[in-house]
């Protein structure tokens, strides 16, 4: 398994209306992800959410994840997740943006994409119908390899056109594309982002081991998948989780036994309203006091809604993971109740002692994969008129 941190621009509280406390926050979660290439992590997912208010303030992750590429020298960076509504954004932005993203990272970006978080986020762009946008998810997803490839795109579809013929730059630094992901909640997704040869994106909203049905259908899906959306096949699942992974097992624990611990989730289930929610759960501003006792975080670390402990102990917590299919595991941060200073520290413990016994191999998953990319499309659909041009400047790059 292959390990990462997932940042989402969380600013629970009275916080969430000061400009000073947000400037601090963004300044945090990117150290997060600069601090982790230090440490063995492989991959730093970066949210785009749009008015959700304390849940997350990262609308434009891109800045964020063009300064943590310039910082750092191996982490994949990638979106948790972009929203591919044309009503929200023309497509022929996501695939210029993902390409450009390509090749700022130096081939490390992982392009996650999606339907959008729900209702409330998809109205702030007059998306009143939130059903609507999975069948234009299904379709703009299909047209950005397209972009990618061809010198002269052209389409006409039922959500966008590009009704002549041009030439989508920057073109990804090949070989190969940004591996594609998209988020999944539901069997039928899993089993259709399987079919169509993209990477799974899973949050854990219940218990580890009731997600192995859905991980099952998705490795039925890529066994079965003969034509994947992109140049090669992404067979990945990413689940997300929360750790508090410390060299000292009763300060883990003393942290995980915080006050109000469950904030966030109150929040997910608020904004959340394309993904069935537990009767149990609560929607803010009802919230989960915390965990009351020693006894309810051992219940709720054998049941894997989180990770805590020394770290032998997590290690051994993670075996679940790989029982149930995981390829890579994504802890979002800060989860309720970790400080920043314990977040730092928890990057380094976990990086140095836990994530060597599971990954050994120094190259990432989605890079091997890439390199057995193939095109699927020429470069002209259209005949190309015989022009010659007499001169170049000097400094052309090639003449």
């Amino acid at each position: 398994m292959e390990f990462g941190i997932f940042i989402n621009g969380y600013l629970p509280g009275p916080a969430s209306r000061d400009t000073d406390a947000e400037h601090l926050m963004l300044e945090r979660e990117i150290s997060y992800g600069v601090t982790a290439d230090l440490y063995n992590w492989k991959y730093a997912w970066y949210g785009e959410h749009h008015a959700l208010t304390e849940y997350s303030h990262m609308s434009a992750p891109e800045p964020i994840m063009g300064m943590v590429a310039a910082r750092t020298d191996r982490i994949h960076i990638g979106t948790g997740i972009n929203s591919l509504s044309p009503r929200k954004e023309h497509p022929v932005r996501y695939a210029e943006r993902a390409a450009m993203m390509d090749h700022i990272t130096n081939r490390r970006f992982e392009w996650g994409t999606g339907r959008g978080a729900g209702s409330h986020e998809m109205a702030s762009f007059n998306i009143l119908d939130k059903d609507s946008t999975k069948a234009e998810w299904n379709e703009v997803i299909r047209q950005i390899p397209r972009m990618w490839e061809q010198r002269d795109y052209m389409y006409e579809g039922e959500s966008f056109t590009v009704p002549t013929p041009h030439n989508i730059l920057p073109k990804p630094y090949g070989p190969g594309h940004p591996p594609i992901w998209v988020a999944c909640g539901n069997p039928a997704t899993f089993a259709q982002a399987g079919e169509m040869g993209i990477g799974a994106i899973a949050f854990n909203f219940e218990p580890v081991f009731g997600l192995k049905g859905r991980i099952d259908a998705y490795k039925e899906g890529i066994a079965n998948c003969t034509e994947p959306v992109g140049q090669f096949v992404n067979d990945n699942v990413m689940l997300t989780n929360a750790v508090i992974c410390l060299a000292d097992r009763k300060r883990a624990r003393e942290i995980a036994l915080r006050e109000c611990r469950g904030y966030l989730y109150s929040l997910v289930c608020l904004y959340h309203d394309t993904i069935p929610k537990p009767d149990y759960a609560p929607t803010w501003p009802e919230t989960i006091g915390g965990v009351p006792d020693e006894e309810t975080l051992d219940h709720l670390i054998e049941a894997g809604w989180l990770l805590c402990g020394e770290p032998d102990e997590v290690a051994e917590q993670l075996a679940r993971y790989e029982q149930v299919g995981c390829d890579q595991v994504v802890f979002g941060l800060p989860s309720d109740s970790m400080e920043h200073d314990e977040v730092l520290e928890m990057l380094e413990v976990f990086g140095t002692k836990v994530i060597p016994q599971f990954d050994t191999d120094p190259v990432h998953r989605t890079t091997r994969l890439r390199q057995s990319a193939v095109r699927k499309y020429p470069d002209f659909s259209f005949d190309v008129p015989d022009i010659s041009v007499a001169n170049l400047p000097t400094n052309a790059l090639i003449r």
